[in-house]
Formats: structure tokens, sequence, C-alpha cells
């Protein structure tokens, strides 16, 4: 069995510590809760504090949690609560457009894929929820780019690679396709990030009207786009479905 490490042990239960009591602890406080010399408590904390986990008082000195975790947990509980209310909504776009859908968010610098929900057909599929797609070529990541400044940041500031002939890459370029996108409400990616792939994506909106996410529906080109337009009826669905998650989200209508 594999063992545990143990400043890992001892950095959760010192966590764990500071989130129990409602006052702030000194370091001889943590040291002799948790049956630590004062100087490896000391470390701990240094190292805690300089993540952003753990916040020390100018005046006293002592420790309280720090804001990285609350925005951890914000975090936590906003995808899980984003994927809980898009279930049926996704489903149900999968099954009216008999396409594969995902549901992505902002994660270090590129969409994290939350939730998928398989194209309805005997196919043999795999399951991408937990995979990365970059931010400039994907119809997520274009949704997300225009939508929320943090995205849009994020994507200014990596390499926007040329992963097809018809990725966007200049900046210029992109800031308008992003200007296109923010006017007609939905982003598409015909073959700009694999060949013969083409999706369609719309954001979602919670309840203060910020952009916590994206839903696309992803398939083959030929389907998506037949004679080389994209389906009118597949862009309003992906639409009704991002405004129907944003409702239930709080957003009210938009």
């Amino acid at each position: 069995m594999a063992k545990n490490i143990q400043s890992l042990e001892r950095a959760a239960a010192m966590l764990r510590l500071l989130a129990g009591g409602e006052r702030r602890l000194g370091l001889s406080d943590i040291a002799s809760s948790l049956g630590l010399a004062k100087g490896t408590a000391h470390g701990i904390l240094r190292t805690l504090q300089a993540e952003g986990f753990v916040e020390q008082d100018a005046a006293s000195g002592r420790y309280q949690l720090g804001a990285e975790l609350l925005r951890l947990g914000n975090s936590y509980l906003d995808v899980h609560e984003l994927r809980a209310r898009a279930l049926v909504w996704t489903d149900d776009l999968a099954r009216s457009s008999g396409e594969s859908v995902h549901l992505g968010v902002l994660h270090q610098r590129g969409v994290l894929i939350v939730h998928h929900v398989f194209r309805p057909d005997d196919s043999r599929q795999v399951l991408e929820v937990g995979a990365m797609q970059p931010l400039h070529s994907t119809a997520l990541g274009k949704v997300l780019s225009a939508y929320d400044p943090v995205a849009h940041s994020e994507v200014l500031e990596v390499e926007r690679e040329a992963f097809t002939p018809r990725t966007t890459t200049e900046l210029g370029d992109f800031e308008s396709l992003l200007d296109m996108t923010r006017a007609r409400g939905w982003a598409a990616d015909v073959e700009e990030t694999w060949e013969g792939v083409a999706s369609v994506a719309a954001p979602i909106h919670d309840r203060r009207r910020m952009p916590v996410g994206a839903v696309a529906v992803t398939g083959a080109v030929e389907r998506v786009c037949p004679g080389g337009e994209l389906r009118p009826e597949l862009v309003a669905a992906v639409r009704d479905c991002a405004r129907a998650v944003s409702r239930d989200l709080g957003a009210g209508r938009f």
C-alpha cells in the first residue's frame, strides 16, 4: 500500500483546524493542537500562506483561512450546480439534434469538459469528461472568450496554435470573431480544431448574469454543416438549451 505524504496530511489537518473555530489561531495554538514542533508548523503555514490558503493578521500575527480556499469552494459548487441544472436540458439537446453535447467551463487557460452526452446512436464513443479543449479554436472556447473577461484575457496570453488551415490565430481577426460571437449570441467551430468535425456553442449565465459555462453540439461536419452551411435549427436548439440552463440558474430571460 502506498504511503501518504506526511507534509500534505499535516497541511490538511491545519486547514481543518483553522476551519473549525471562529477565531484566529496563533502559531503556538496550531503547533500544540496538532502535536508539531513550532518550526515545522511555521514552515507549513508559510507555504499555505504563499498559496493563498492561509492568511496572517498583521497586527496579532494569528492565522485564518485564506481567500483562495473560498474561491476553490465556490468554483466546486458552481461547476456541480451547473452540471446538475444542465442534465435534463443537455439530454434533450442530444436527443433532438442527434449529435453529442458537451458542457464546458473555463479552467487553466482552456475549456474543461464537465459533462458529455453521447450521440444517441449505437456508434462507439469515448467519454470526454475531464478533457481539455483550447479557448481560441473551439466553439465552447470562443463563447467563453467572448463573454467571460477572465477567459478573454487568458486567450490573449496563450499561443493560438493553428490546428488546421481554418484556425484563426491572428489577434485582430480573432477579436473580430469574438465581436461577432457577442452580436449573434453563439459561436461555431467548423474544422478549426479537428478535421471533419464541426460544433456550435452558446453561453450559460448564472443569477448574477455572469458567464459560468457554455454548451455545444458537436458532430461530423457533413451533418452539422450540410452544403457548407450550419443548420439553423441546430443553432436555435443550442441557444434554447443555454437559455434554459441559465434560467434554471436564476439568470432570468436572455
